[in-house]
C-alpha cells in the first residue's frame, strides 16, 4: 500500500515537471525557430518574459522524482542511473548549459554574444527533452533490468520507442509552450503575437497527434507489452487523451485561450498516466515488478510523512509564484536577443 502511494506520488511529481519545465523546454523550441534578429526579437522578448520567473523553480519537480526514485525504489534508480548514464549525463550537461546560456544572454550586450548564449539555450532546450523521452522510451520498452549497467549501454536507449519517445517528448513540450505562450500574449496585450503563437500551436499539435498515431506501429514491433497496455488496460485515457487533444485544437481555433490551457495540459497528463497505467505494476519491464524494488515500509512512511510536511511550504510558495507572474503586466521591451 505504502509503495502504490509512493509511486503515484512521483508520477504526480512527473506530472508536475512535465507540464511546467516541459513547457519551459519548449519555448527554448520556439526561441529556436523564432527567425533572424528583427523577425524574432517579439517572440524572443515574450518567451524571455515568461519563463524568466519560473524557469528555476520548475526543476524542482525533477529532483524530486529523482530524490523520490532514490529513496523509496533504490534498485529501478540503480539499474536507471548505470544502464542510461549516457543520456542522463547529457540531460544534466543540457539543463546546466541551458540554464546558464539563458542567464548569460539576458546579461549580455553585445549583439554577438547574445546570438551565442541564445542558440545554446535554444539548442539545450530541445536535446534535453528528447534525451528524457529516449530515457523513457527505454524503460517503457524494457531495455533496463535490474542490477549495475546490465542492460546496454548504447542500444538501450538508441532503439525505435525511445526515438518516438524523445520526438514525442520534444513536440509536446512545443505544443505546451505554444499553447501558454498564446494566453500570455493575449494578456499582455499584443493580439498578434498572440496569434503567431496560436498557428505554432495548431500546427505543433496536428503533428503531435500524427506521430502519435504513427507510434502505435513502432510500439506494436518494438514493445509489444507497453502497446498490449496502452489498447486494454490504460485504454481508456488513451482516448480521453485523444479526446482533450481535439477539444484544445478546437478551442485554439475559437480562441478560447484561457480553457485550451487546462485541456492542453489534462491532454498531455494523460498521456503520461497512460503510460503508468499501463505498465503497472511492473517498474522494470518485463518482471520487476513494484513490490520487488519498494524500499521497507519503515522507508515509504519516513519519506511520504516528509513529503506531507514539505509540501505545506513548497507547493502554497510555487503557487503564490505563479499566481504573482500570471498577475505581471505587459513585458518590457529589452535588448535583442540573438
Amino acid at each position: 500500500m505504502l509503495a502504490n502511494a509512493a509511486l503515484a506520488v512521483m508520477w504526480i511529481g512527473l506530472t508536475c515537471y512535465a507540464l511546467f519545465g516541459g513547457a519551459d523546454f519548449g519555448a527554448g523550441l520556439w526561441d529556436l525557430l523564432a527567425g533572424g534578429t528583427m523577425r524574432g526579437r517579439a517572440p524572443r522578448r515574450l518567451i524571455e518574459h515568461s519563463i524568466g520567473p519560473v524557469w528555476e523553480a520548475n526543476h524542482v519537480w525533477l529532483i524530486f522524482v529523482v530524490v523520490m526514485l532514490w529513496t523509496d525504489f533504490s534498485p529501478v534508480f540503480a539499474a536507471v542511473m548505470s544502464t542510461l548514464y549516457i543520456p542522463l549525463t547529457l540531460t544534466a550537461l543540457g539543463i546546466i548549459a541551458r540554464g546558464a546560456a539563458f542567464a548569460f544572454r539576458k546579461a549580455s550586450s553585445e549583439v554577438w554574444q547574445q546570438r551565442l548564449f541564445g542558440g545554446f539555450f535554444a539548442l539545450s532546450s530541445v536535446i534535453t527533452p528528447y534525451f528524457l523521452g529516449s530515457v523513457a522510451g527505454a524503460l517503457a520498452s524494457g531495455r533496463v533490468p535490474p542490477g549495475l549497467a546490465k542492460g546496454d549501454l548504447v542500444t538501450s536507449w538508441l532503439n525505435p520507442t525511445s526515438a518516438l519517445g524523445g520526438v514525442l517528448a520534444v513536440l509536446t513540450c512545443g505544443y505546451l509552450a505554444a499553447v501558454y505562450l498564446t494566453g500570455d500574449a493575449s494578456r499582455a496585450g499584443e493580439p498578434d503575437l498572440s496569434a503567431y503563437f496560436r498557428r505554432r500551436a495548431l500546427v505543433i499539435g496536428v503533428v503531435t497527434g500524427a506521430v502519435a498515431l504513427a507510434g502505435v506501429a513502432v510500439l506494436h514491433a518494438d514493445a509489444p507489452g507497453l502497446f498490449h497496455g496502452l489498447t486494454h488496460r490504460a485504454l481508456p485515457l488513451v482516448l480521453l487523451s485523444a479526446l482533450l487533444g481535439a477539444v484544445s485544437l478546437t478551442l485554439l481555433l475559437r480562441t478560447r485561450l484561457t480553457l485550451v490551457r487546462i485541456t492542453a495540459a489534462a491532454a498531455v497528463a494523460a498521456i503520461l498516466w497512460s503510460w503508468g497505467v499501463a505498465q503497472y505494476p511492473l517498474m522494470l519491464p518485463p518482471s520487476v515488478t513494484v513490490q520487488d524494488t519498494a524500499s521497507q515500509p519503515s522507508a515509504l512512511g519516513a519519506t511520504l510523512g516528509a513529503l506531507a510536511v514539505g509540501a505545506v511550504l513548497l507547493v502554497p510558495s510555487l503557487l503564490w509564484l505563479y499566481a504573482l507572474f500570471q498577475l505581471r503586466l505587459a513585458p518590457e521591451h529589452p535588448r535583442d536577443g540573438r
